[in-house]
C-alpha cells in the first residue's frame, strides 16, 4: 500500500504559527480524504519556517465500492416533490423501489457509487486544504486568489511504494504538484528530487535542513548547554523561547556572546527580558553569583569565521538595547532616593484604573485598608502588610516597567529594596499578582498573602459594584483569574479567613463612591440648567426631585439600611461565584460539584478552608454503602414529608415530635438514636471535625432503615400519623446540619 508525502514549500512562517499549522494540515487533508472513503494507517506532520509537511502510510489505491440507500416521498406525492428526490439522488423513476411503510408505500433509491482512484481524493483534499486553511493572518501575491501566510512556492505531493514514486496530479492557483523541493535558503538553494518520506528526510538533512522541530529544538538545548558549561556556565531554562527559537531556523547554528561589563549588574530579570524579547536570546547564568553573564543566540547559517561576524553583530545591537535599560534602571534608582517609594507611586494619582473606579491610587488605598484588615488572619503584621500593600504597584509608574510592563512586581522588590524596606514587604511587591496561571506557585509569606488577597478581593468586589461581571466566554478583567487565584491562595496556605467579611471593607467603598457619582451627576446637570437659563419648570420639577431622593438616599446610606442591602447582595453574588470557580480548582480532585454545591447552600460558607474540609468529608461519607443508604432514607423521609404538609396545608416541625406517642419499639429506637447523635453532630461540626460528624450520621442508618420497615407512617390515628411525620421532620433537621441534601444529584 503505497504512502502519501505532501510539502506546501513557501516564504517564511511566522514561528508562533507553525505548530498550529502543521495539525491544521493534518486534520484538513485526512478529514476531507476519509469522509471520501480514503484511509491510512498513521502519519505526522512537520514544520520549519519555510514549509510545511504530511506524510500518510498504507493509504489504499482506491476507495471502496459504496451502496447508500435513500428513502424518499411517498408513491402518492405530488411530482414537484418526486422530482427532487431524483434531482437528489442522481437516478431517475426505474431506478427506485416501492416499499411499504407504516403510512403507505415508499419510494427508496439505492445509490452505488464505484470506487475513486486514490489520486482523485488526494489531490482534492489537498486543494480544499490549501484553499480553506485558516491562517490568523495570510495574505494575496501577484494576481492570483490564493490566500497562504506567506506566498506559497510549490507543492510536493507523491505516493510512493515498492515500485517507486508517483506525482499525484495537481494543480492549485496555477501551482503544479510536482516530486521536487528545495533545502536551506543559502546553503541548498537548488531543487532536487525524493522518492519517499525517508528519502525526503535524509536528503533535507544533507541540505541543512531539520525536518522535526522537536529535532531542532534538542539540537540547539544541547548545544547551548554544551557551550555554557564548557565555560563554567549554565544556560537559563525557558521552553517558550526555545520552542520560538526552533521555529525561527532551519538548521540551528548555536553561538555564545558575552555581555558587556558595564551591564552585569543590571538585575537579571532585566536582562533575561531585554534579551528575550528584543533578540531572542538565551541567558547564561554563573552559578556562584547568579548574575547574568553571557548569552546564547541561534543563527541559521554556518559561516567561515565560525559565527564571529554573527556575534560581533549582535554584540553590538544588544549594547544599544541594554544601554537603554541600563538608562532606565539608574532614572527609576534616582527617583526612589530622591523620594522613596512613595515618589515612584506619586504619579499614580493621575492614573485612572476604571472610570468608574477610580484612580490607582485609590484602589491602593482600598487595598492597604484591606490588606490591614486580613492581616491577622494569615499571621502577618497589619501595619507591614499596609506598607506593602502602598507601595506594591509603585513600580507601575517606572521607566523600566514602562519599556517591559512584564516585569511588573519583579521591578517593585528591587526599588523596595533600593529604599531600605524590609524583605517581606519587597517581596509582596514583587508576588502580590500571583498567581497568573494554573502552574504557578502561590505566595506564602504571610505580608505578601495578605496584599495577594487584598488585590484580588478589591478587583472582585470593584467589578461587582458597577455591574462589569464575567459573561460567557468574555472575562475582559480577568475575574475569574483573580477568583482562582484567591482560592489557591487561601486552601494552599490554609488561610482561615472569612472572604465575605473581608470584602465589606471593598464594599463599602464602592457603595459609597457610586452614590457620589450619582449625586456630582445630578448636580452637573443643575449647573448646566443654570448656566443655560432655562425656564422649563418641568425640568427644574425633575431635577429638584433627582437632588432631593439623592439627599433621600445619602441618608438612608448614613443610617446603614441601603449600605447594607448593597452589601448583603453583593456578598451573596460574590460568593456564588466563588463556588462556581472552586467547583472549577476541586474537579481535578474528583470532587463532585452537587457536593460543593450542598456544602455551601449551608449559607455562610465565606471559610473556603473550611468549606472544603467539609466538603471532602461528605463525599467521602457519601462513597461509603451507610453514606449512600442514608442519603436514600432522607430523601425517602423528605418527599414524604413534604407530600403530605402539601396536602394537608399544615408544616410539620420537628420540634412537636414526641417519644410519649411512640408505640413500636422501632420508632422508639429511632427517637433514642435522634437523641444521640444530634448533639454529637453539633459538637463535632462546633469542632470542625467533620470527620466524626458524618460517623454521628451514619449511626442513624440502621434505625432509620428499621423505621421504614416495620412502622406504617400514614396510620389512621391522627395523632400518630402527626407524631411520625414529625419525627421525619427531625431527621431532615439533623442531617441538614452538614449538608443541604437535596443539592446532592444521583
Amino acid at each position: 500500500m503505497p504512502d502519501l508525502l505532501l510539502e506546501l514549500f513557501s516564504e517564511e512562517i511566522p514561528a508562533r504559527m507553525q505548530s498550529r499549522a502543521a495539525q491544521d494540515l493534518m486534520r484538513l487533508v485526512t478529514g476531507h480524504m476519509v469522509d471520501n472513503g480514503l484511509t491510512y494507517s498513521g502519519g505526522q506532520a512537520f514544520a520549519t519556517p519555510r514549509r510545511l509537511t504530511l506524510t500518510l502510510a498504507d493509504l489504499p489505491a482506491e476507495t471502496p465500492d459504496t451502496v447508500e440507500e435513500r428513502k424518499g416521498p411517498r408513491t402518492d406525492a405530488p411530482e414537484k416533490a418526486l422530482d427532487g428526490f431524483l434531482r437528489s439522488t442522481g437516478l431517475t423513476r426505474d431506478d427506485l423501489e416501492a416499499r411499504d411503510d407504516k403510512k403507505g408505500q415508499v419510494w427508496f433509491a439505492t445509490i452505488r457509487k464505484p470506487g475513486r482512484a486514490a489520486e482523485a481524493v488526494i489531490a482534492e483534499a489537498v486543494e480544499h486544504a490549501i484553499r480553506n486553511f485558516p491562517w490568523p493572518k495570510s495574505m494575496r501575491w501577484g494576481a492570483g486568489s490564493l490566500r497562504w501566510v506567506r506566498p506559497l512556492h510549490s507543492i510536493l505531493c507523491i505516493l510512493s511504494d515498492e515500485a517507486g514514486a508517483r506525482t499525484v496530479p495537481l494543480s492549485v492557483d496555477g501551482i503544479e504538484a510536482g516530486n521536487t523541493t528545495r533545502g536551506h535558503r543559502f546553503h541548498a538553494p537548488d531543487p532536487f528530487v525524493v522518492t519517499s518520506f525517508d528519502d525526503y528526510v535524509q536528503k533535507l538533512e544533507v541540505a541543512h535542513v531539520v525536518l522535526d522541530p522537536a529535532d531542532r529544538a534538542g539540537r540547539i538545548e544541547a548545544d547551548a548547554k554544551n557551550l555554557a558549561f564548557a565555560a563554567g556556565l549554565e544556560v537559563v531554562e525557558d521552553k517558550g523561547l526555545l520552542a520560538e527559537v526552533a521555529g525561527l531556523v532551519e538548521w540551528p547554528v548555536t553561538l555564545m556572546g558575552e555581555i558587556g561589563a558595564d551591564f552585569l549588574d543590571l538585575p537579571p530579570e532585566v536582562l533575561r527580558t531585554s534579551m528575550k524579547e528584543h533578540q531572542k536570546f538565551f541567558s547564561v547564568r554563573n552559578p556562584k553569583t547568579d548574575r547574568i553573564e553571557r548569552f546564547i543566540t541561534v543563527a541559521n547559517t554556518q559561516t567561515p569565521d565560525d559565527g564571529a561576524t554573527i556575534l560581533a553583530g549582535n554584540q553590538k545591537v544588544l549594547t544599544a538595547r541594554l544601554s537603554d535599560a541600563k538608562f532606565f534602571w539608574e532614572n527609576d534608582l534616582r527617583t526612589v532616593e530622591r523620594g522613596g517609594m512613595e515618589a515612584l507611586a506619586e504619579p499614580l494619582a493621575n492614573v485612572t484604573f476604571h472610570a468608574k473606579l477610580g484612580t490607582q491610587a485609590e484602589r491602593i488605598a482600598r487595598i492597604e485598608a484591606l490588606a490591614r484588615e486580613i492581616a491577622p488572619a494569615v499571621g502577618a503584621d497589619p501595619d507591614a502588610a499596609a506598607l506593602a500593600a502602598r507601595i506594591a504597584k509603585a513600580d507601575l509608574t517606572s521607566e523600566m516597567v514602562y519599556e517591559f510592563p512584564e516585569l511588573q512586581g519583579t521591578m517593585g522588590k528591587y526599588y523596595a529594596l533600593k529604599a531600605g524596606l524590609p524583605e517581606n514587604v519587597a517581596e509582596a511587591c514583587e508576588t502580590h499578582y500571583a498567581p497568573l496561571g494554573p502552574s504557578d506557585d502561590v505566595p506564602s509569606e504571610p505580608v505578601a498573602v495578605a496584599v495577594a488577597l487584598a488585590d484580588k478581593i478589591d478587583m472582585l468586589t470593584g467589578f461587582w459594584a458597577i455591574d462589569e461581571k464575567p459573561t460567557g466566554s468574555k472575562d475582559p478583567y480577568a475575574l475569574r483569574r483573580a477568583a482562582l487565584g484567591v482560592i489557591r491562595i487561601v486552601l494552599e496556605g490554609r488561610s482561615r479567613i472569612g472572604f465575605g467579611k473581608s470584602a465589606l471593607t471593598g464594599t463599602r467603598y464602592h457603595h459609597s463612591r457610586r452614590i457620589q457619582r450619582a449625586v456630582d451627576v445630578a448636580q452637573r446637570h443643575v449647573n448646566e440648567y443654570v448656566k443655560r437659563g432655562t425656564t422649563d419648570e418641568n425640568a427644574d420639577a425633575n431635577l429638584v426631585g433627582t437632588r432631593g431622593s439623592l439627599i433621600d438616599l445619602e441618608a438612608a446610606i448614613a443610617n446603614g439600611s441601603e449600605a447594607n442591602d448593597f452589601e448583603t447582595e453583593l456578598r451573596s453574588n460574590l460568593l456564588s461565584f466563588i463556588a462556581d470557580r472552586l467547583k472549577v480548582h476541586l474537579r481535578d480532585e474528583g470532587i463532585r460539584h452537587d457536593v460543593i454545591q450542598a456544602c455551601f447552600d449551608l449559607g455562610g460558607q465565606d471559610d473556603l478552608v473550611l468549606l472544603v474540609n467539609r466538603v471532602r468529608a461528605l463525599q467521602t461519607f457519601l462513597g461509603t454503602e451507610d453514606g449512600g443508604n442514608l442519603l436514600t432514607a432522607y430523601r425517602r423521609a423528605s418527599n414524604i414529608v413534604a407530600a403530605e404538609e402539601k396536602k394537608d396545608g399544615v408544616e410539620f416541625s420537628p420540634d412537636l415530635a414526641d417519644p410519649k406517642f411512640a408505640n413500636q419499639a422501632e420508632e422508639t429506637a429511632l427517637f433514642q438514636a435522634l437523641d444521640t447523635a444530634e448533639p454529637a453532630i453539633a459538637d463535632a461540626l462546633g469542632d470542625e471535625d467533620f470527620p466524626a460528624a458524618m460517623t454521628h450520621m451514619a449511626a442513624l442508618r440502621a434505625p432509620i432503615d428499621a423505621f421504614f420497615d416495620k412502622v406504617t407512617v400514614n396510620t389512621d390515628n391522627d395523632i400518630q400519623r402527626r407524631n411520625r411525620l414529625c419525627l421525619l421532620a427531625r431527621i431532615r433537621k439533623a442531617m441538614a446540619q452538614v449538608a443541604v441534601w437535596d443539592a446532592i444529584e444521583g
